[in-house]
């Protein structure tokens, strides 16, 4: 590509605004919102989110995960607790999520601190799975080297016939966590490059200060 085009790659936002007062005093409720909103208008995997974490001397990494609940006391996904971004988590527990939905030039991006689900969250969230993810689970070794794809699939038609007929049990290195926030911001895409942002800061356990931000 040449340089100048992504240099000039640019796109006006003007669809939405925010404000201080037309968002909830709870930036969960407002989450809540904003969610239901883009599933309204069939926003593509609207329940993907980059998830940020760091080694313990602050080396970041980043990828995209998948939000399988929220409530008032977080966000949950889950994934292999032996993968690089669980062995972050174990070193250093905080974390950041980031979602975008350029439909709706909407931006939401969450700070806190990372904790495991219980056990039996997870177990109830894995056996809801589809059984192949149940078994995709089982087989990888996820974010450690392999010597090629056929032996991972060897490993999943191997565990395929061995559970034939029975549970899949859900292995011990696999689990949920939640993101407990501290920062949530709340970003609306606008004409001119100035753009809404407003951002709740937790200040207790149960209350949120509420400021703008300059874009």
């Amino acid at each position: 590509m040449n340089q100048d085009n992504l240099q000039n790659m640019r796109e006006d936002y003007a669809s939405a605004e925010l404000s201080e007062n037309s968002v909830k005093a709870d930036p969960i409720k407002q989450f809540g919102i904003w969610f239901d909103e883009a599933q309204e208008v069939n926003v593509p995997e609207k329940n993907s989110m980059t998830l940020s974490t760091a080694t313990h001397d602050g080396r970041p990494s980043a990828r995209v995960v998948l939000l399988k609940g929220y409530h008032e006391g977080g966000f949950v996904f889950y994934t292999n607790y032996l993968s690089r971004k669980g062995k972050e988590i174990n070193k250093n527990p905080l974390g950041a999520l980031t979602f975008f939905w350029p439909s709706l030039e909407r931006q939401i991006r969450i700070e806190g601190i990372l904790e495991k689900v219980s056990k039996e969250e997870s177990e109830k969230y894995f056996h809801s799975r589809p059984r192949e993810s149940q078994l995709g689970a089982l087989a990888s070794p996820q974010s450690q080297e392999i010597p090629n794809r056929e032996s991972i699939e060897k490993k999943w038609n191997e565990l395929t016939a061995e559970y034939e007929g029975k549970d899949v049990p859900k292995p011990s290195f696999w689990g949920g966590y939640i993101l407990k926030p501290r920062l949530i911001e709340f970003w609306q895409g606008r004409p001119s490059r100035l753009h809404d942002r407003i951002v709740y800061k937790k200040i207790d356990n149960k209350n949120w200060k509420k400021v703008r931000l300059a874009p």
